[in-house]
């Protein structure tokens, strides 16, 4: 997969993860297209970039989807790199009766149906390119599930399962499939879980960078790849490592 001359749109691109893969694809002579919910966020992002579009959009809402595709395929036809990267978290005990049907509902629609809906809606465009990829960003929680964030877990289980899915389905087309797969990152969405502990979200973004010129397909950044080595061999013992705080 090549790594210049893409046009790439990132959702949740305002901050962490997103504004840093944003950065660095910025600098290697791609066209970037942030999605973000705060406008003023977006603004601020935008500032650090030399070439990108910033569209203010929440991927949960059916309405801003459609509105986005009918942008892409106007003003973006060309659009070739797609990364589905925003997130919903909730550190919640399942002992408690405070909204947790609510938030697991959240936390589902934003990190897998609205995947789903965003990539059905773009796929046709992406189909459309000589060279093209879609990055689902996932986590180490998709092979074992850390208790206070329990949908969360599921969610990214859920997004691991339909990236895999979806790597079959497209094999023999222009569309390639990627899967991210980080643990803790230090950004201010992980601040509540021990985010302060967590590696870069520079590394991240470096570790797709070379996925994307290697062509790995399930990209175990830092400690992940580890963890996943003790989920294959034991995924007991995986799912205590996980929960060793607890």
């Amino acid at each position: 997969m090549k790594t210049t001359q893409n046009t790439i749109l990132i959702t949740g691109g305002s901050a962490g993860i997103g504004l840093e893969i944003a950065k660095l694809f910025d600098q290697h002579d791609n066209h970037l297209i942030i999605l973000g919910r705060d406008a003023q966020r977006l603004a601020q992002a935008a500032t650090q970039l030399k070439n990108a579009t910033t569209i203010q959009c929440d991927v949960s809402n059916a309405a801003d989807i459609d509105k986005l595709a009918e942008r892409i395929r106007a003003e973006f036809p060309a659009l070739n790199v797609l990364i589905n990267n925003a997130g919903r978290a909730f550190v919640h005990n399942l002992s408690e009766t405070n909204q947790a049907f609510e938030k697991a509902q959240e936390e589902m629609l934003t990190n897998y149906l609205s995947v789903i809906r965003l990539t059905e809606k773009l796929l046709p465009v992406l189909s459309q390119q000589e060279t093209s990829a879609i990055v689902n960003v996932s986590s180490i929680v998709a092979f074992a599930p850390n208790h206070l964030l329990s949908t969360y877990g599921a969610s990214k289980a859920a997004l691991h399962s339909y990236t895999q899915s979806l790597r079959l389905t497209l094999e023999n087309t222009p569309v390639k499939v990627f899967e991210l797969m980080p643990p803790l990152v230090n950004t201010d969405f992980s601040q509540e879980i021990g985010g302060a502990n967590g590696i870069s979200p520079a590394q991240v973004a470096e570790d797709l960078l070379k996925a994307f010129e290697t062509e790995t397909y399930e990209i175990h950044v830092g400690r992940t790849a580890q963890f996943y080595e003790l989920f294959l061999s034991s995924p007991q013992e995986a799912l205590y490592a996980m929960n060793s705080g607890r």
